[in-house]
């Protein structure tokens, strides 16, 4: 029954800290709960034994600890969980192609601060940089940052 105990505990330990080297990445509480469980099957095999035999526990457990670390860095499971591509695009989508400053345009809402102006044939949506704007009202393109355009 002794061996079974101590077995059970050196096992679940090195259980918990596989699946703390290959799928949970970072120092986390299965590892530290791993951990805890090989030191608590390391007293009880110093408890259980005599010295001499509790020390080749020991040095099974670590190799053991040891090996089950190495084989979770360098089996490459990390490449599986890591991301492969990075995004390209960035705020601007081409909302205001076709744009200009000084363009001029009418509102076709209430802009306090933020409405609807219409330059051309379409409609966009606009800031105003004074504040209230009302609708029908003449307004210019004084600045355009990414999709943002501010009118006067």
């Amino acid at each position: 029954m002794t061996i079974l105990i101590l077995s059970s505990l050196l096992i679940i330990g090195l259980i918990l800290l596989l699946i703390e080297v290959l799928f949970i990445p970072g120092t986390t509480i299965v590892g530290i709960l791993g951990l805890g469980i090989t030191l608590a099957g390391i007293v009880y095999a110093f408890v259980s034994y005599d010295s001499e035999t509790a020390y080749w526990i020991i040095g099974t457990a670590a190799i053991l600890n040891l090996i089950a670390v190495w084989y979770g860095f360098s089996s490459g499971v990390w490449n599986r969980f890591s991301l492969k591509s990075s995004m390209q695009g960035g705020a601007f989508d081409g909302r205001t192609l076709g744009l200009s400053v000084g363009m001029i345009g009418k509102a076709v809402s209430d802009i306090k601060p933020i409405g609807k102006a219409e330059f051309g044939d379409t409609s966009y949506e606009v800031k105003s940089e004074d504040g209230f704007i009302e609708v029908g009202r003449e307004v210019s393109i004084i600045k355009i940052e990414n999709n943002k355009i501010i009118v006067k």
